[in-house]
Formats: C-alpha cells, sequence, structure tokens
C-alpha cells in the first residue's frame, strides 16, 4: 500500500508518467471493438422482465424450497424453460411468466399448487401489463435525454464545448458497454436495472469531470511558453488524478462486487442481479472511458485548434534546437541545471522535455 500511496505522489509530481494521451489509437481501438461487441450483443435482443413486457408473478412462500425445485416445476407447467425462477431476500420463491403463455392465473396457480405440495394460499399471484413498463421506459428515456441536455450546457459552461463533447462521448460509451452486456449475458433488464443505468452516468460524469478540472487547471496560459504541448499538459493532468481515480474506482466496485457475486451468486438473491451488474459494469466503463476515453479526444479536440497547432509547432522546433545545441557540446547538462518548476505553466510540476535534455537557466541556446 505504502509503495501504491508513493506512486500516487510521484504520478502528481510528474517524476513518473504514463502516456495515455499519446496512445488514443490504441485504446479508440480497444473501445471499438468492446462496443461493437455490444452491439452485436444489442442486435441479439434484450431479455426484458415482465415488467415490460407483461406477464404474471407468483410468490411462493414454503420452507426449504429451492430455485430448482420451483424451476422445474414451471418448466412442468409451462411445457418450457421460459420460466424466470428467483429466491427473494425473504426466503421466498418468485416466479415469473410472461403474457406470450396462454396460461391464466387460477390455472397456474393451481398447477403449482400441485407440483410443489403446497397450499393455495401460500401462493400470492400479481398480473402486470405490459403498459406499465412502457411508460417507465418513456419517463427514463425522457430523463436521460434531459440529463444529457443539462450536463451539456453546464460543462460548455464550466469548461468549454470541447470538455462537454468528450464527456459526453465517454458517457454514451459507457451506456453502450452496460447496456450490450446485458445483452449478452442475458440477465433480465427490470425496472432495477434502469435505476443502475441512471445512477452510473453520474458517476462517469463525476470521475470525467474531476481529470478535466486538474487538465483545465494545467493547461491555463499554456500557449505563453513553449515547452509542453496541450496533449502533454493534458496527459500530465490525468496522471495527477490517476491514481485518486483508482481508488475511487475500486472503493465502489467492491460493495457492488459483495451484492453482484456473494448475494446474488453465492446466497442466490438473483433479485440483486438486475441493478448490480448495471452497477458494476458501468462503474468499470466509467473509469475505463475518463482516463482512455474523454481526455484522449479532448487532447486530440484541443490541438485542432490554430494556437494549438502554433503552441505544439514551436514546442519541436525548441526541442530540435536544443538537441542540435546539446549534440554539438557533447550532450551533457551540468548538474543542478535543469528547468525548475518555474519555468513551467501553471499547475505543472517537475516535467521535462521528451529528449531528457534541456537548455540550464541563465544559459543561451547554441555552442558553449
Amino acid at each position: 500500500m505504502s509503495r501504491f500511496s508513493n506512486l500516487g505522489h510521484r504520478l502528481y509530481q510528474g517524476e513518473v508518467s504514463f502516456d495515455f494521451v499519446g496512445r488514443r489509437k490504441l485504446w479508440y481501438s480497444i473501445s471499438g471493438v468492446i462496443v461493437l461487441v455490444a452491439a452485436i450483443g444489442l442486435a441479439m435482443g434484450l431479455h426484458l422482465g415482465i415488467e415490460f413486457k407483461g406477464g404474471s408473478v407468483y410468490t411462493v412462500t414454503k420452507p426449504g424450497l429451492t430455485v430448482s425445485q420451483a424451476q422445474t416445476a414451471a418448466n412442468n407447467i409451462t411445457h418450457d424453460s421460459t420460466a424466470l425462477v428467483q429466491s427473494t431476500d425473504k426466503g421466498e420463491i418468485r416466479i415469473q411468466v410472461s403474457s406470450e403463455k396462454e396460461i391464466t392465473g387460477g390455472a397456474f396457480t393451481a398447477e403449482l399448487s400441485k407440483e410443489l405440495n403446497v397450499p393455495v394460499k401460500d401462493i400470492n399471484s400479481q398480473v402486470i401489463g405490459p403498459s406499465w413498463g412502457e411508460q417507465i421506459s418513456q419517463k427514463a428515456l425522457l430523463g436521460l435525454v434531459i440529463f444529457m441536455v443539462l450536463v451539456t450546457v453546464y460543462l460548455a459552461i464550466a469548461f468549454e464545448w470541447r470538455m462537454a463533447v468528450a464527456a459526453l462521448v465517454a458517457l454514451i460509451h459507457d451506456l453502450l458497454i452496460t447496456i450490450g452486456v446485458y445483452a449478452l449475458v442475458g440477465f433480465e433488464v427490470t425496472p432495477g436495472t434502469v435505476i443502475g443505468f441512471l445512477t452510473i452516468l453520474g458517476y462517469s460524469l463525476y470521475d470525467t469531470v474531476v481529470v478535466f478540472d486538474t487538465v483545465k487547471e494545467n493547461t491555463k496560459g499554456l500557449t505563453k511558453q513553449n515547452k509542453l504541448t496541450y496533449s502533454e499538459a493534458a496527459n500530465a493532468g490525468l496522471n495527477q488524478t490517476l491514481v485518486r481515480s483508482i481508488n475511487t474506482t475500486v472503493v465502489a466496485l467492491l460493495p457492488v462486487a459483495a451484492l453482484l457475486f456473494i448475494g446474488g451468486g453465492l446466497l442466490g438473491a438473483g433479485t440483486l442481479n438486475d441493478i448490480s451488474l448495471a452497477l458494476f459494469i458501468g462503474l468499470a466503463a466509467g473509469a475505463y472511458s475518463s482516463i482512455c476515453v474523454a481526455t484522449p479526444l479532448l487532447a486530440q479536440l484541443k490541438e485542432e485548434q490554430p494556437e494549438m497547432k502554433a503552441l505544439a509547432k514551436k514546442v519541436f522546433q525548441r526541442r530540435a534546437a536544443e538537441a542540435k545545441a546539446a549534440a554539438e557540446a557533447g550532450g551533457e547538462v551540468p548538474p543542478g541545471e535543469e528547468f525548475t518548476d518555474e519555468d513551467l505553466p501553471a499547475g505543472m510540476v517537475g516535467q521535462r522535455d521528451r529528449t531528457g535534455r534541456a537548455r540550464p537557466k541563465g544559459r543561451p541556446s547554441g555552442k558553449r
């Protein structure tokens, strides 16, 4: 743990740096493959719960009744395996039957009572129409659109429109991956899943905004110097918040993983899976996108500005001149004459040129 803390300090001071922005083509390729797989999953279709397509829910109360026993009974009644059987946190068994099955509620209850040897009074039935799920879907979609509009306006005012675009691209990236995973693994989409989707939107943006705030501080007055390009300054800001992003993600993932793998997996509380899977995939994708998608995309958009192109040209010309001067002088810089933090723009600490050499303070470039 102390080594990890030391790494975080070295990243913040600029002693160690990972070139995330410079490898943006790699991250774009990885994201493209993941999104493509998610799109294939979506093309296969989502497994919608009865709240969205309508059906009946039967809750059975019987001590010692297992999910496998209830599943076998439901399969015998429906003559297939489409019924979804889960255990609840109250020790009950919940059986969902789609409205596509031409079985009346009373008939199914009677058959289930015989199959499980349970009194009819211990089986609670509830019929859900598809119109209720349709209303939820419409309201969730409306809420999502309003949320994205408000976020775009806020980011454009607080930062700039390029940051708003990068953040929204990362947000859509996270949503596509999360929904695609649901389609691929066949998990049921319920109202709890929708809640999980909406929850990860806030987390994804929160992590991205934290990184962008540091990048904004690092790039103040950037065009007044000729030591760093915008991409390099943005990458430095990303490294300064890297450990913080990792720590936040791990702390957020631990309780969600407990719900998904222990509660839903080992203990069999299947009703926890619908929201916990959305949170788990969304949190992991949000951390990845804030580091490997949002910031590299922002740097790419900023580098298209004329002033940033001019800055990059000045930086490369300066480094070429220094490299030439160093080569003519033997390539050595006297100890203690490297650049200091005062030479760097506001917010930048301890950064060095890519060449590893720098013109000493107070000494003109050229032959010594």
